[in-house]
């Protein structure tokens, strides 16, 4: 009786604590709290830095051609969306860098697991994929040009030798950290083959499969903008890269800066449209966020 009595409690206070857990609810966090803690720091720290530029111009710390005022550059703005080109000159990289991007998605996927779930396959092309990382985009640029001409075929090579081995390591490292237990429990439960790649290795590494996303994106629109600056072309269209580029023939600061901007802007505006939420979603669905 007195195992029973000391049992008990024991058992009551584990009952508690999980009826505890059922009942707790999620909130929607406050638009104010949103506001303070997601909106205003970055906006502040834009300001900031309009702040210290002005001040650096007001200063004359160098020659307006090299720093102009902002009000310059916001007059580049205004003029590419009072001539209707500023929507144009966006789209075509973006949609550039998107359509690139899926297609590196689609074949550094499968690659990833050949390579995390292969030997052979790893001991192979791991080196390769490291080395291939670590290569700055901008050095395949004149050989895609070479190869396939000033085309945008060639903007999509460089793309996806960029964005590629990003995927694929992040998959890699994502099925790396994967607990081999699950792996058991599938073979236990029939989850062989493909479908254990489907519904075990791929649910299992996605916070470090969205990881390699985030950074095969960020190749993707690198990629893209050096492929654009170098290969300049009128048969491709105005995009950010080739207006940046055309500035800078032009000796315009204000465009330049703007171009600068503008590629900085649509990087970081992907990023936290798609990728940020997703990341932030995994890993809530893990107890790893709050």
């Amino acid at each position: 009786m007195a195992n029973t009595e000391t049992v008990h409690p024991d058992l009551a206070g584990l009952e508690a604590g999980l009826d505890a857990l059922d009942s707790v609810q999620v909130r929607r966090t406050p638009f104010r709290q949103v506001l303070l803690r997601k909106v205003l720091p970055p906006v502040s720290a834009v300001l900031l830095v309009l702040a210290v530029w002005k001040l650096l111009v007001v200063a004359g710390v160098t020659a307006d051609y090299k720093l102009p005022d902002p009000s310059a550059v916001w007059g580049s703005l205004r003029e590419l969306w009072l001539n209707g080109t500023l929507f144009d000159i966006i789209w075509t990289s973006v949609s550039r860098g998107l359509l690139g991007f899926a297609a590196a998605l689609v074949i550094g996927t499968p690659l990833g697991l050949l390579v995390a779930r292969v030997p052979f396959v790893r001991a192979a092309l791991g080196p390769i994929l490291s080395g291939l990382q670590s290569l700055p985009s901008v050095a395949w640029v004149p050989a895609a040009v070479i190869w396939l001409g000033i085309t945008d075929t060639a903007m999509y090579a460089v793309i996806l030798l960029g964005a590629v081995p990003s995927i694929a390591n992040g998959l890699v490292s994502g099925i790396d950290q994967v607990p081999p237990l699950y792996l058991r429990a599938g073979r236990t439960l029939g989850a062989t083959g493909a479908r254990g790649a489907r519904f075990v290795l791929l649910p299992a590494a996605l916070p470090g499969y969205i990881a390699g996303l985030k950074q095969g994106w960020a190749f993707s629109w690198r990629s893209l903008m050096a492929a654009e600056l170098i290969a300049s072309s009128p048969d491709l269209g105005l995009g950010l890269g080739q207006y940046l580029e055309n500035a800078r023939t032009d000796s315009d600061m204000p465009g330049v800066l703007l171009g600068i901007l503008l590629i900085l802007f649509v990087g970081i505006a992907i990023d936290l449209a798609v990728f940020s939420p997703l990341e932030r979603r995994v890993l809530r669905t893990r107890g790893l966020a709050a």
